[in-house]
């Protein structure tokens, strides 16, 4: 048999939890998602400058979710050019140009002030 004894109450949880429920998260994922565009603007590599300037940024949100995307409008016969410049593409010609990794080395520091933002609100 198994017997289990416990002591105490949630309170520490339930301070937590409410803290939790009061964070400002779209003001958070609005001030992240800016961030993002900057931070992808200044990595992307550039000949004209119109992927670059391309970037912007959406947030969605659902009764149980909130997702923030980053998106490019740079979009040439129907190839979305940040893609092909972050994962390689071949050319008419036959040869293929090797990608370059820009998006998630931009971004990796914005996923960890994602999460510590967060946690700071919550433990505040």
């Amino acid at each position: 048999m198994i017997n289990v004894k416990t002591s105490g109450d949630f309170k520490n949880t339930e301070r937590f939890l409410t803290q939790a429920s009061k964070i400002n998260y779209p003001a958070i994922l609005k001030k992240i998602g800016q961030a993002g565009v900057i931070a992808l603007a200044s990595n992307t590599p550039f000949d004209s400058g119109l992927t670059a300037d391309s970037w912007k940024y959406e947030i969605h949100r659902t009764r149980s979710s909130l997702t923030i995307t980053w998106t490019n409008s740079n979009v040439v016969d129907g190839v979305p050019i940040a893609i092909i410049i972050q994962y390689g593409h071949a050319t008419r010609n036959g040869s293929y140009i090797q990608g370059r990794d820009y998006i998630n080395p931009a971004l990796r520091p914005i996923f960890d002030s994602v999460t510590n933002e967060i946690w700071e609100e919550a433990t505040r």
